[in-house]
């Protein structure tokens, strides 16, 4: 009897040693939650889960396990982007209804690019170091397709909803079938319908787009006259056991909302500084507010063509969508973008966008020292705010609300899985939470930025090197050089080419050799001409060789010519110019 007993015991300690083990030795981890640096720490990975985390010196690492150096390294619990949309792409031509372009790009051809890069974005937000996201209003395609990423060792999690439950649907995005991001919901029945149809589909949540006002009432005649429509949803989301995330961006229609049960409101309230009520209302019911920073300017800055893509968004977005946003540098059509150009740097578009980053920003930090759960989103997807690369450019805003570091990587962490109740499955790095990690070469602490510096990523106990979730082919080479030249960006330019480049006037002019040489050719020429733009007019893949044909504006002359760019290891080695 007694070694009948013993066998389960014995099988329990002899188990760790049929796993796949991993040590990151030496570490410091980022406690999150206590809000403490833990030096010389090994942080034990048994298949997807933390099995144990001890002093350096206290553990004896076995011959056959795998081992990480985390010597002079922080080990962060994986990032999580609470606010993304997979039925956006982030570029130019993604919403029809901001900016109606479908005589140049068939918007077919956007959905269609989303649906089959749906595996890329999520390489892409992994190799950003995010191991969870959360698209809070996608369509039936993607609740269908999120499907087939849940096992994949390169996805990050993903919790999603369906269609945008909403009394208002632009034009646009009617018909679309399976397509449609939005459920229209013009009476009670509609709203509860709105969610069922939704639960055969098993969506982590329900999102509403609270918009009050397109009806011709007033704001607040609006947003009463739809609340009973507003509650029914929340009403069903909730005896379904699902939460409710709620778009509502002025004060009146967000604490309706929260009154209402909302568990998840999705951006700031940016018309008014919020008062005590409102606050303790939020602390009350427990709502998460997940601020959204940087969205409005992207339009904006879009439009008014005042981007300005710094060397990580220029290497780490996708290439293609990024290129995009600066199509309305040479669209034919001049009156449409000359009144986009003139909206967006108007004196009142100006002022506007200020005002309300500036009450947002207020906000923000009065709700995050008040003790309510703050939670980082991107809002990824919308123009100009490009998925993955665009998580830098929303810590860097949180920070400017006054936020501390250790309350932005609170808020980008562990607060993000408390949204659907996980903080016990991952968030922070501890002993039984899933083994979702990345690897820093430095302090996010000490400077944010630092979260861009990965070395490694660990994601459902499968360890990834940056470099290795994405490889670039040839033409996303072109593409990038091609931005960073728009741009006038030297380093991001030269970035994608090899040291000893050869630059040929064609067919076999030697002009010059060497990275450095062209960085001083090319210097120069962005210094003086602030007016520089390439247009893509065509563009031929030949296994490793890439042919552009281009039109450029150079001070006041156009510009046709040919590049051709031949690729070796990875990086441009060669260009033929032909004028």
């Amino acid at each position: 009897m007694k070694n009948r007993h013993l066998l389960p015991l014995f099988l329990l300690l002899f188990s760790n040693f049929l796993f796949a083990q991993t040590f990151i030795t030496n570490v410091t981890i980022v406690d999150v939650e206590k809000q403490k640096l833990l030096s010389n720490q090994t942080v034990i990975i048994t298949d997807n889960l933390i099995s144990n985390i001890q002093k350096s010196n206290k553990i004896k690492v076995p011959e056959n396990a795998t081992i990480i150096d985390g010597s002079d390294k922080y080990l962060l619990p994986g990032l999580i982007d609470a606010h993304i949309h997979f039925f956006q792409n982030g570029g130019l031509y993604t919403r029809p209804d901001a900016i109606d372009l479908r005589k140049f790009k068939d918007y077919e051809q956007d959905i269609t690019y989303a649906k089959t890069d749906m595996e890329a974005k999520l390489r892409r937000y992994l190799q950003n170091g995010i191991t969870t996201v959360i698209d809070v209003g996608a369509n039936y395609n993607f609740l269908k397709q999120r499907n087939d990423f849940t096992d994949k060792p390169f996805s990050p999690s993903i919790f999603i909803t369906g269609p945008l439950l909403t009394t208002y649907e632009p034009k646009v995005y009617e018909g679309l079938g399976e397509d449609e991001p939005f459920t229209l919901t013009q009476t009670i029945e509609d709203g509860v319908n709105g969610v069922k149809e939704q639960l055969r589909y098993k969506p982590d949540f329900i999102k509403i787009w609270f918009i009050a006002g397109t009806d011709g009432l007033s704001l607040e005649e609006s947003a009463r006259k739809n609340l009973p429509i507003i509650k029914a949803i929340i009403n069903e989301a909730h005896k379904n056991n699902l939460k409710v995330a709620v778009h509502a961006t002025q004060r009146f229609t967000a604490q309706l909302a929260v009154e209402n049960g909302a568990d998840f409101l999705v951006h700031s309230v940016d018309d008014e500084i919020l008062k005590d009520d409102f606050i303790q209302l939020m602390k009350k019911n427990k709502t998460t507010l997940c601020p959204t920073l940087i969205v409005h300017s992207g339009y904006l800055n879009t439009f008014g063509q005042k981007l300005n893509m710094g060397n990580y968004e220029l290497q780490k977005a996708d290439s293609y969508q990024l290129g995009s946003l600066l199509d309305l540098k040479h669209l034919p059509d001049t009156t449409l973008v000359k009144k986009y150009k003139n909206y967006a740097n108007s004196p009142q578009s100006i002022a506007s966008l200020k005002k309300a980053d500036s009450i947002s920003l207020v906000n923000l930090k009065i709700l995050s020292d008040a003790g309510v759960s703050i939670t980082t989103g991107t809002d990824a997807g919308n123009i100009g705010t490009l998925h993955a690369s665009s998580y830098l450019q929303e810590l860097q805003a949180m920070q400017k609300s006054g936020m501390s570091n250790w309350k932005i990587i609170q808020a980008s962490t562990i607060n993000g899985a408390k949204v659907f109740d996980k903080e016990s499955e991952f968030g922070t790095v501890n002993i039984g939470k899933k083994a979702n990690l990345i690897l820093l070469d430095g302090d996010p602490i000490e400077n944010i930025k630092n979260v861009t510096k990965i070395n490694t990523i660990f994601n459902k106990g499968v360890i990834f090197k940056p470099d290795e979730l994405i490889q670039d082919s040839p033409a996303d080479l072109a593409q990038r050089q091609l931005n960073a030249y728009n741009f006038r960006n030297i380093d991001a330019f030269l970035e994608p080419y090899a040291d000893d480049v050869e630059i040929y006037s064609y067919p076999d002019k030697l002009l010059y050799r060497g990275k450095e040489k062209m960085r001083k050719q090319y210097s120069e020429m962005f210094d003086k001409t602030p007016n520089l733009h390439c247009e893509l007019k065509e563009r031929i893949v030949q296994g490793n060789i890439v042919i552009d044909k281009e039109r450029v504006r150079f001070r006041n002359d156009i510009i046709e010519a040919v590049a051709i760019y031949h690729i070796e290891n990875d990086k441009i080695k060669k260009v033929y110019f032909i004028h």
